[in-house]
């Protein structure tokens, strides 16, 4: 069974068994994930739908791909259902720990195939409103997009994290398995080399 056929089959189940899904919202990732470890579906479902659309945007940013990034996410809310009782909340956060499988499987993904940039139409403003401004701001998150997709992958992958994400640099350091020195430190090289290449695009 494929990834995405495995959390349907899931999630359809919880919804037509009736799961109750409400008294869910209020917990915590880290609760949630311990009850998907003791095969609680309406959990898996809550889980699920709190974040598959964040890691399926950032899996884009990643892969330069819709269709691979939903295939991606998909593969690990499966790994996830499969593998839940080996999250230890006590070792990790919950997102720390599912930014880490999205990661490598986004990294696998690429060793797997030529590298492509990211998707062009990646937050291009809206011409409707003001097209001669806009116009110049599409072209430079344009310029942007294609920067990023130069850098190296580890630089590409914090700078993803920490500027387009919001996540914390203590938490992205522990998603990388890198102290946070050494996170700044990659994020100051690639900050450079994005301003190096957007420089020679001027």
């Amino acid at each position: 069974m494929t990834g995405q056929r495995c959390v349907r089959r899931v999630a359809t189940t919880s919804a037509e068994s009736g799961g109750d899904v409400s008294g869910l919202e209020q917990e915590s990732d880290e609760t949630l994930a311990l009850l998907i470890g003791k095969g609680d579906k309406a959990a898996f479902q809550t889980l699920m739908e709190r974040h598959i659309n964040m890691h399926v945007s950032f899996a884009e940013r990643m892969m330069g791909n819709r269709e691979e990034a939903e295939d991606i996410v998909q593969d690990a809310f499966t790994k996830l259902w499969i593998h839940a009782e080996k999250f230890d909340p006590k070792r990790a956060k919950f997102s720390t720990w599912f930014y880490r499988i999205v990661i490598n499987r986004c990294l696998d993904k690429k060793r797997k195939k030529k590298p492509v940039s990211l998707p062009e139409n990646f937050e291009v403003a809206d011409d409707r409103e003001n097209p001669a401004e806009s116009l110049t701001t599409r072209q430079r998150k344009m310029q942007v997009v294609k920067a990023l997709s130069e850098i190296p992958e580890r630089q590409r992958t914090a700078i993803n994290m920490c500027y387009f994400e919001g996540i914390s640099n203590r938490e992205a350091a522990g998603i990388l398995n890198m102290n946070i020195k050494a996170l700044e430190s990659l994020l100051s090289r690639g900050r450079k080399n994005l301003k190096s290449l957007l420089e020679g695009s001027d």
